[in-house]
């Protein structure tokens, strides 16, 4: 960051009275611009033993496969923003069932807050992000093919949880080397 957002005067790095980190501060204003990890929400949407994966029609990764996810909107919760990416890249229908992982990526600056959602029925296809949309059994998860690492390891421990016939809500910090 360079300049104010709110009276465009440059800004400098140092910690305010008060703070214990470096902040970009306005000389001029003197407010003081917060820079914190953005939220993703994603849903890991279940339909009969399968799960919904979409094939990214976007960058980054165009062309791999993740489940429904993206950043928050101001104005609505963390399940909604689950049930929108569900539906936006999805046009699947989707019930939250519970909060599944907690899992956070200090290195990009992002936390996921990965759901599980019950599908209210087998219509999906894909939206304006998605080249494909498929309902895969775990057994037939393209393992290989996955967007990002922390949707890998997400799908990972449902596996895992699913092959142990109980849930837990896992929360782990992922490095930037998975």
């Amino acid at each position: 960051m360079k300049f104010c957002s709110h009276c465009g005067a440059p800004v400098t790095q140092k910690i305010p009275a008060g703070d214990n980190l470096p902040r970009h501060v306005c000389e001029q204003c003197d407010l003081i611009h917060y820079h914190n990890p953005k939220i993703v929400a994603g849903c890991i949407a279940e339909w009969e033993g399968q799960i919904l994966l979409c094939r990214r029609a976007i960058e980054p990764r165009l062309g791999l496969w993740t489940f429904p996810a993206g950043f928050m909107e101001i104005g609505e919760s963390t399940e909604q923003a689950a049930a929108r990416e569900t539906k936006e890249e999805a046009e699947a229908d989707v019930a939250i069932t519970s909060l599944y992982a907690v899992l956070s990526l200090p290195h990009i600056g992002q936390v996921y807050l990965v759901f599980r959602g019950q599908m209210t029925a087998p219509i999906y296809k894909a939206g304006s992000e998605s080249l494909e949309v498929k309902l895969f059994p775990l057994s037939a998860i393209p393992w290989d093919d996955m967007a990002f690492p922390v949707v890998k390891d997400a799908l990972a421990r449902y596996a895992a949880d699913v092959r142990r016939g109980q849930f837990q809500l896992h929360l782990a910090s992922l490095s930037d080397r998975i």
